[in-house]
């Protein structure tokens, strides 16, 4: 998929004779820069709407990869809901296709262009129904103050406070085999916080740390 440069900061869409914009997250690298047979899907901030959000939703195709384009200045808790609905719908379509994928669209700096973070898989809930499911989850909180919380439920863990430097060094004092990591995001972050979060674990994939597909929001 290429697209000109001058599509990656600003996402502009006409709708109905007025134009739209949208600024896309930054992300310093992103694995994935290309992506084939796919739909669009718009999430823009607008202040003239009640919640300040507005979902474009009239291009997606439930049989194709869906790139979700999130304004990084919405909130957490302004987007998820959002989201949720449509993982809903495509999930439960008849046309749906086993093999699309969704992913959020970023711009890329280190590229100068699109960049891609797959969340088909990423299933949001509440952090009750972590606990009750999950055997010994390490629980890892980012507030809207540049904290990091880490605990460990069913355990007798202390809470540790860290920030992203020693995230990965702080989490290895506390995991142990069988024990799985879930991610909980303060749901006044923006958009952008969460992209930069969760790209902190983009290239930990070879480690021993297993992570949940669930994450949560907590306010």
């Amino acid at each position: 998929m290429k697209l000109n440069f001058v599509f990656l900061c600003l996402l502009v869409l006409c709708s109905c004779g007025n134009e739209k914009v949208l600024e896309l997250p930054e992300i310093n690298h992103s694995e994935i820069s290309e992506i084939n047979d796919v739909s669009p899907g718009y999430l823009f901030y607008d202040e003239t709407q009640t919640d300040s959000i507005e979902l474009n939703r009239k291009n997606l195709i439930v049989s194709t990869n869906w790139l979700i384009n999130v304004d990084k200045r919405l909130s957490l808790k302004q987007v998820i809901p959002k989201i949720k609905f449509l993982q809903d719908k495509k999930n439960n379509s008849s046309h749906k296709n086993e093999n699309a994928r969704n992913y959020y669209t970023c711009h890329d700096l280190s590229r100068k262009n699109l960049g891609f973070i797959d969340f088909t898989d990423v299933v949001y809930t509440n952090e009750d129904s972590i606990s009750n499911t999950t055997k010994h989850p390490i629980i890892v909180r980012f507030d809207n103050n540049d904290k990091i919380t880490l605990d460990q439920k069913d355990k007798d863990v202390p809470t540790i406070n860290t920030n992203a430097d020693n995230l990965f060094s702080d989490l290895n004092k506390i995991y142990t085999t069988g024990s799985t990591i879930t991610l909980g995001f303060h749901e006044d972050l923006s958009f952008q916080d969460y992209i930069d979060y969760k790209t902190l674990f983009q290239n930990k994939k070879t480690t021993p740390l297993k992570f949940s597909k669930k994450e949560f929001l907590y306010n």
